[in-house]
């Protein structure tokens, strides 16, 4: 810390050692949460999509468990500069892990609505989005255990592909619908899906953009 004793030194480290465990599992969990939720949907799993869905309720404990670790370190400590900066960017990361996960949970209520044996075996580039993500989201982990500001940086630069995906999609499948309007609904569900990893991707950035902030004390530069 930037003042106190080493006691108070050493106590604060143990409660920053702390919550970094929580939101590293917090990140991996979050990877499994995507990882599970498109091969659910890949494969029409539907026991892996319900148990997907269960699994978000042990993400929501984890964030719960930072919040009070993060307020309990303040409340006690009084860390101050860049001490009180990386306590307030471990708050807001473990709220976007959070979202992220509820993303996951988002695609994996549309697997049973989802034929994959019609129009996704054949067009898989929704499969290609949720590939990103997860790559996004274990960059974006791996820059926070070792606070690597240049991996959140290489993290940032893929969400252009997911963006870019999303934008492809979008067209295909209004098109796809325009000659197949018995498929609509699928279509509508599939799009729904690749809105939501196109929010996962967006999240991931923000996630990079902290831990940049938190090592700099500056705002990520612009690509």
């Amino acid at each position: 810390m930037s003042t106190g004793t080493r006691h108070t030194l050493s106590a604060f480290d143990d409660d920053m050692d702390q919550i970094r465990g929580l939101i590293s599992e917090m990140g991996a969990r979050a990877e499994a949460a995507v990882t599970n939720a498109m091969q659910a949907l890949l494969h029409h799993d539907l026991d892996l999509a319900t148990q997907t869905r269960a699994d978000d309720k042990i993400i929501d404990r984890l964030e719960e468990d930072v919040e009070k670790q993060v307020v309990q370190t303040i409340a006690l400590r009084a860390p101050m500069a860049d001490d009180l900066r990386e306590l307030i960017a471990a708050l807001k990361i473990a709220a976007v892990i959070e979202r992220i996960a509820d993303y996951a949970k988002n695609i994996s209520k549309r697997v049973h609505q989802v034929d994959h044996s019609k129009f996704l075996s054949k067009n898989k580039e929704v499969v290609r989005m949720g590939e990103i993500a997860v790559e996004m989201i274990r960059m974006v982990m791996d820059a926070y255990a070792k606070r690597d500001i240049e991996m959140a940086q290489a993290a940032c630069a893929r969400d252009d592909d997911i963006d870019q995906i999303h934008r492809d999609l979008f067209v295909d499948y209004v098109a796809y619908v325009a000659k197949h309007p018995a498929q609509a609904e699928e279509i509508a569900h599939l799009l729904f899906i690749s809105k939501n990893l196109e929010r996962v991707g967006d999240h991931a950035t923000t996630c990079a953009q902290m831990i940049y902030f938190t090592e700099t004390g500056e705002n990520m530069p612009d690509a």
